[in-house]
């Protein structure tokens, strides 16, 4: 008979329709406290925050080639004139929303990667995310059908901790689904259990000599479910006001009572929505870019204070950047590469890829100068300390952001 792992068993069982959690394992606040104080982090593991931008993300007017007449060409009013970046270099600033990350590139904590893509890019929002979550190994273009997650594939490599990575929210994103192993959800409106469905979790979970193997896999799964509820209860719900102003901010508060508390968690995922700007996008983007802005450089400022803190790097992608001529709605659609932050005090501040030319197009759209499957390659090795070729495939190379 085939085993049934703990995690497969957990998103078939109605608990978690009690947990308030759709098809995957849940994390309550009634956990990490004990996790933390039993087997805390070590000291000087690195922690890898992935923020994933949903819509894709107009990168031409994140990072901005101000100097770049072709820029102005092709967006003759969706372009920002010079005086308005906040300029990097002499060639290219960002918009004028991302003041904290403008700070975080003068301390050299900042490293952007430009013209990030994959070959024989696909304009769908679906099949790009795919994409980019699964990040096939091997092939020269990552389109096929993988059913893992590039950060789901490390968790079925290195072990069955159930909280070693841990998504923001009831509903885990593609990256984080492995075949023996999923990353564990926090749920930031979620309730505490009550005290009748803890009990009977408890008595789910007990072992007996005479259980079948069906028995001992049903056993298996609800002790997970317990560990992972025993892990969290010191961590405080976001408040709601801020949840409601910013939510990526809310979140990343989440995971940085996570890191001081010493949770053993290696990879957080948080995310924010909104992207696709068709029509009208210099309004829609510099607040979505301002709310990115407030709670990365809030986060990382808070990071860099606490020491467990400053092993901590945030990495933030896009499914795909946007066409480089405007449409006749003062927006983009959809198109190609664009720019990858990666931040933190562990980061070697500054550019690092190929600027795509703005006149060399394909079909319109910007040369990929970067795989992305190099940039999870350093951090899978640098941050979290594992071997990336399970992960990535092999012939991958470092970029040089982290040391």
């Amino acid at each position: 008979m085939t085993r049934v792992s703990r995690r497969q068993f957990l998103v078939g069982s109605s608990v978690l329709g009690a947990l308030g959690v759709a098809g995957i394992s849940a994390v309550t606040w009634d956990e990490l406290q004990q996790r933390a104080s039993v087997s805390p982090l070590a000291a000087g593991s690195g922690i890898l925050v992935v923020l994933t931008l949903y819509g894709g993300n107009d990168g031409l007017n994140t990072v901005i080639p101000y100097a770049d007449n072709a820029y102005h060409d092709a967006r003759p009013e969706l372009s920002y004139r010079p005086e308005e970046v906040l300029h990097l270099d002499s060639q290219l600033g960002l918009n004028p929303a991302m003041k904290g990350l403008a700070d975080l590139w003068r301390d050299k904590s900042l490293a952007i990667v430009r013209g990030v893509g994959y070959p024989q890019p696909d304009h769908s929002h679906f099949r790009s995310m795919d994409i980019w979550q699964t990040a096939a190994p091997g092939s020269a273009a990552p389109g096929s059908a993988v059913p893992t997650g590039w950060i789901g594939r490390w968790l079925d490599a290195t072990g069955d901790d159930p909280i070693r990575a841990v998504n923001i929210g009831s509903v885990l994103p593609q990256l984080a689904l492995g075949t023996k192993h999923t990353a564990a959800a926090l749920d930031p409106s979620s309730a505490p259990l009550s005290p009748t469905l803890s009990a009977a979790l408890s008595g789910l979970a007990a072992t007996d000599p005479a259980d079948t193997t069906a028995q001992d896999c049903v056993c298996i799964g609800y002790q997970s479910e317990q560990t992972v509820t025993k892990t969290f209860s010191s961590i405080t719900p976001p408040d709601k006001s801020k949840k409601a102003a910013n939510p990526l901010a809310a979140q990343l508060d989440l995971v940085s009572q996570c890191v001081k508390a010493g949770v053993p968690t290696r990879v957080y995922s948080v995310s924010l929505g909104g992207f696709d700007t068709h029509a009208d996008e210099r309004h829609t983007q510099e607040q979505l870019l301002g709310r990115f802005d407030e709670a990365v450089s809030g986060f990382l400022r808070d990071m860099a204070a606490h020491p467990r803190g400053k092993d901590v790097v945030l990495l933030a992608y896009s499914e795909f950047g946007r066409r480089v001529h405007a449409n006749a709605s003062q927006g983009t659609d959809h198109g190609t590469a664009g720019p990858v932050f990666v931040a933190g005090a562990p980061v070697k501040g500054g550019w690092y890829g190929d600027e795509p030319s703005l006149t060399d197009l394909d079909n319109g759209d910007l040369k990929t100068t970067v795989d992305f499957r190099d940039v999870y390659n350093e951090l899978l090795q640098k941050v979290v300390s594992t071997d990336p070729v399970p992960v990535v495939g092999a012939g991958r190379r470092d970029l040089g952001f982290l040391a």
